[in-house]
């Protein structure tokens, strides 16, 4: 066997894993490429002699795996949206993935945004920056403390809106670090595991009109696109802060911008947007009361490691005849 890696992998997963194949690494993210087209894979995997394919967001349609004699697909990502589930399981193909591999890198920079936000952090370095920035009256001592006067995370109402892995990490170190009220919008979300985090459900009017803080961690759905537009927005306080590290059509883009740019809410941390990657004239980057990342929110060593460990780890049981506990597919292991 030979297993073909385009995504980021750890050293330690490749090693581990060519126990078992011969591997051939190359990420994605250093080579700049991705593959979208068909026959562009297919001559890779060719040319390689590769059966195990490892993707962070190759394209693995109907085409690949009919020309491919294809044994393993593992996928570096929470849902496998680049493979053709249908025809891989046809093919009797496990196809591997990663759930929650970067759940706790979002909620870590989630938390982040919020501090940066709430103590003006980002305001304050670009004054220190900019050189502008002189106390030599009591006078410019008194007017630099009131203009970067913040106010702590700690004890705030923050509504979580989707509580899956991420939405429950937030609320687990918001409540038990800083001490803060948790509300929760989600239909779906599991009880015992609000509770878990003295967590309160309520509707979303609701959460939008008590919290100070307004946090997205909803799936993109059908029932989610633009689930934040105006109206929604107008229900938020003014001192009220909005963050989004889920997707960016959950919330209505020109709403924000608004509501960002009059004032009507405090301010805003956003990790991803109607266009990425984001460029230098993107009208959020006017506004000095957003946090602006580049959808990084999984973007970590760790992330890199656990979703390359839960992928070979995944491949070892398969081998073994054991039963792998991420598979897409498991109706393959049946036959």
């Amino acid at each position: 066997m030979k297993a073909l890696i385009t995504a980021p992998f750890s050293e330690s997963a490749i090693e581990r894993l060519k126990k078992y194949m011969d591997v051939k690494y190359e990420n994605w993210r250093k080579t700049n490429i991705l593959y979208q087209d068909p026959k562009d894979y297919i001559k890779k995997i060719k040319q390689e002699g590769a059966d195990v394919l490892i993707t962070e967001g190759d394209e693995i349609d109907r085409e690949v795996m009919e020309e491919c004699d294809i044994k393993i697909i593992g996928v570096c990502r929470g849902d496998p949206v680049n493979v053709d589930i249908e025809s891989a399981t046809e093919k009797g193909i496990p196809v591997f993935y990663t759930p929650h591999r970067n759940a706790d890198a979002v909620a870590d920079l989630t938390i982040a945004l919020m501090l940066s936000q709430l103590r003006k952090l980002i305001q304050i370095d670009r004054t220190l920056r900019s050189g502008k920035f002189y106390v030599d009256t009591a006078e410019a001592l008194t007017e630099m403390f009131e203009r970067f006067k913040g106010t702590e995370l700690g004890n705030k109402v923050v509504g979580i809106v989707g509580f899956g892995a991420i939405g429950y990490r937030v609320a687990k170190r918001l409540r038990f670090g800083f001490g803060c009220k948790i509300l929760v919008y989600d239909p779906y979300a599991d009880e015992r595991l609000i509770k878990e985090v003295d967590g309160e459900r309520v509707d979303l009017h609701t959460l939008l009109k008590e919290s100070d803080i307004v946090t997205i961690h909803a799936k993109l759905t059908e029932e989610t696109i633009g689930m934040i537009g105006k109206k929604e927005i107008e229900l938020m306080k003014p001192t009220a802060y909005l963050f989004n590290t889920a997707r960016s059509a959950i919330v209505d883009e020109d709403a924000l911008f608004e509501a960002l740019k009059n004032k009507r809410i405090a301010g805003a941390g956003l990790d991803v947007f109607d266009v990425e990657p984001v460029d230098s004239d993107n009208r959020f980057l006017q506004l000095d009361n957003v946090t602006v990342t580049p959808h990084i929110g999984g973007m970590t060593i760790e992330t890199e490691e656990r979703h390359s460990m839960m992928i070979v780890e995944d491949i070892e049981r398969y081998l073994r005849g054991e039963r792998p506990k991420y598979i897409k597919n498991p109706e393959i292991l049946e036959d």
